[in-house]
């Protein structure tokens, strides 16, 4: 099935078969139908003007199955948006050599259901951000640990092994490192040889009712995002909108501040739909703390160091590791990793930076609120 799609995709772009394109912003995409298989090349950058409604709609006028890229990465939010739109319409993504998909292109990819690419055409590095902005160390230091958040959360719902980003971590900006076929299949960037992950990682009932790390048996109850009755917005730039719909690309009903109280009506995939007042919308499971699955205080701030998919590999990590660690059960599935005590914000940049530099923890261990966390399994 790879030598296919690459077949057909090289022969594709180096025969120059004619294409129907559109442009919009800074992404361009063209269309192309070679031997029964519609193809979407996609070009350029990804910045935060381009809509996804373009591309959604060019996608579904012409019946495109595959997306293919070249494209150097940019904003990483916005290609994050196009992954989310690209796995929910069940499209496959590839990519060969003789295009690029490199940087923030890379979220873009994994959006794929099935994804195939050649050895050395995806690249990684870490994620900047410009001077040219006037953005302040500070600010910085908050962007950056929102964004680290964020991307992992994407990856592990994408069934990507977020371990991917601590490798991406160790070069810089102005450089790159293209991954290798057998790194693809490792970190399951491709799924070409793995078994494709499904867009919603559950937790087998096997797994749920394993005892606590500490060998004290559970009599805890398996929690879920539907037992969210009530809370209050928490979001690490003080204030997060309330949606329309539960999509992150949704039209905004109002900007709600930090501690503004919310009555939780329900879940929707990774959205709760909210009461705010007199207003009702969604808002994602990150920017909500929740009064039933409350597990620090409000202004503190958990570290967190791994996430795996199973108790067992929680169990390995948190045994081997020197430092005290706490694992919770997170609302995607997976289990988050982290420090065993809570923080105030700068305590817990500080300390995360100490460690750091002494290896101690991974390179990209976060600071986070813990909001998606729903009970705590291991450790005292």
């Amino acid at each position: 099935m790879l030598r296919l799609y690459l077949k057909i995709l090289i022969a594709a772009i180096l025969l120059q078969i004619p294409v129907s394109s559109e442009v919009r912003a800074n992404l361009r995409y063209k269309f192309v139908e070679f031997d029964g298989f519609r193809i979407a090349l996609v070009t350029g950058a990804f910045e935060p003007s381009d809509r996804l409604e373009t591309f959604a709609r060019f996608i579904e006028a012409r019946g495109v199955r595959v997306i293919l890229f070249d494209s150097g990465g940019g904003n990483p939010y916005k290609a994050m948006e196009f992954g989310r739109y690209i796995r929910s319409t069940g499209l496959a993504t590839t990519q060969v050599k003789e295009g690029e998909c490199a940087s923030a292109c890379a979220l873009a990819f994994m959006g794929g259901v099935i994804r195939l690419a050649e050895p050395g055409s995806i690249g990684v590095h870490k994620s900047s951000f410009s001077g040219e902005f006037g953005i302040n160390a500070h600010a910085a230091v908050s962007a950056i640990q929102e964004l680290t958040a964020e991307t992992i959360s994407y990856m592990i719902e994408m069934g990507v092994d977020p371990a991917l980003l601590q490798l991406a971590l160790k070069y810089e900006s102005n450089d790159i490192r293209y991954l290798s076929g057998s790194e693809m299949k490792r970190f399951r960037l491709i799924t070409e040889g793995v078994d494709a992950p499904p867009r919603d990682v559950t937790v087998s009932p096997r797994a749920a009712n394993l005892p606590p790390l500490g060998g004290e048996q559970s009599t805890a109850v398996f929690l879920s995002p539907e037992a969210a009755r009530s809370g209050a917005v928490r979001h690490p730039a003080g204030q997060a909108p309330l949606k329309q719909a539960a999509r992150g690309k949704s039209a905004d009903l109002a900007v709600l501040s930090n501690g503004e109280r919310l009555t939780i009506l329900g879940n929707h995939d990774r959205w709760y739909r909210v009461r705010a007042g007199t207003l009702t919308g969604y808002m994602h499971h990150t920017w909500v703390y929740v009064d039933q699955f409350a597990l620090a205080p409000f202004d503190q701030r958990h570290v967190q160091v791994r996430s795996f998919r199973s108790i067992e590999e929680v169990n390995r990590y948190v045994r081997s590791s020197r430092l005290p660690l706490s694992a919770y059960r997170a609302s995607n599935g997976w289990y988050a990793v982290t420090l065993r005590n809570t923080y105030d914000k700068q305590h817990a940049i500080n300390l995360a930076r100490k460690l750091k530099n002494q290896g101690a923890i991974p390179s990209d261990s976060f600071i986070t609120y813990g909001n998606t966390y729903l009970e705590k399994v291991c450790c005292e």
